[in-house]
């Protein structure tokens, strides 16, 4: 089909577009499918071993057909598989005036004492940095004027009055290279991209990640919540996901049974919202736990009280 292609209305529709689908860059995901066959099949040059070089793997045979397991006539899968997506930014909410978003001090175990952080961050941001991690401190921390390095951190995750749904992952990371192509001799990774790669604790999936800015009915699910880069490095695998979409489905029953929309349910934060927590005994009734075992604010520390 030619760049032109045709809608289902049988008019053409410009530049490859069909039906809200990129078919143009659909077909070059496509080829690029079939190339990387054909590398691993029966392909010898390999851009690292070089021409002539690579032993191709005979054993493996390209099945197609609508019997093949894929079930389509070129043998690929029917849908693309998207690895990254657009975030959200949820709406302005208690302590978020610039729009909610669940971010790296949330859930981090790294050590923010490491000299890299007040060196580029500045005293005053390292201070602020520090007034976060305070957990139940941060009230008195500001207003006695702790210094950064008297700071005590809580070493949990930040924990969510609007929580729907639980996610634990590792923050990972895979930087890309610094030199293309990557193969250049003397290549190394982008440089302090690691710094926020590493542990993180238990963390939870607060609603308000969930609602977009500007539309009232539409919920966010998977791994377009609102989350910064590095968190979603931790909020972005299977496990995560599941919980999130029994979140948002829930949500979207529980809103529709009794007439409000999502945003209402959080609107109040951090003054109680008695019908956020009639859907949270909902969740959890249901199997989809809202929280951890023993989670409390007054859990500071997660190696104190962790149960399992």
């Amino acid at each position: 089909m030619s760049d032109a292609q045709l809608t289902a209305s049988g008019q053409l529709a410009p530049n490859g577009w069909l039906g809200g689908l990129r078919v143009d860059a659909l077909r070059k995901a496509e080829e690029n499918a079939y190339s990387y066959y054909h590398w691993l099949v029966a392909g010898d040059t390999d851009s690292q071993l070089g021409p002539n070089l690579k032993t191709p793997h005979p054993n493996h045979v390209f099945i197609s057909g609508f019997d093949a397991p894929m079930g389509t006539a070129h043998g690929l899968s029917k849908y693309p598989y998207i690895r990254e997506a657009r975030r959200i930014v949820g709406r302005p909410a208690y302590s978020h005036p610039q729009g909610f978003m669940v971010n790296e001090i949330d859930i981090s175990r790294a050590d923010y004492r490491d000299e890299y952080y007040p060196t580029a961050l500045g005293p005053d941001r390292y201070l602020q940095l520090w007034q976060n991690l305070a957990g139940l401190n941060t009230v008195a921390v500001i207003k006695d004027q702790v210094p950064a390095e008297d700071i005590m951190r809580r070493t949990r995750s930040t924990i969510y009055p609007d929580a729907v749904g639980i996610a634990q992952y590792a923050i990972d990371f895979h930087p890309c290279l610094t030199l293309s192509p990557p193969e250049t001799p003397g290549n190394t990774e982008y440089e302090n991209i690691r710094k926020a790669h590493g542990q993180a604790y238990p963390g939870q999936i607060p609603l308000r990640a969930m609602i977009p800015q500007n539309i009232d009915n539409l919920l966010i699910a998977g791994k377009t919540i609102a989350t910064s880069n590095i968190a979603a490095a931790a909020y972005r695998v299977h496990s995560f996901e599941w919980s999130v979409g029994a979140a948002a489905g829930n949500t979207i029953d529980f809103a529709l049974r009794h007439q409000v929309l999502p945003y209402e349910l959080v609107d109040d934060l951090p003054s109680p919202e008695p019908l956020l927590e009639k859907l949270q005994r909902q969740l959890n009734e249901g199997g989809n736990p809202t929280a951890f075992p023993n989670t409390s604010i007054f859990n500071l520390d997660w190696e104190d009280w962790r149960v399992w």
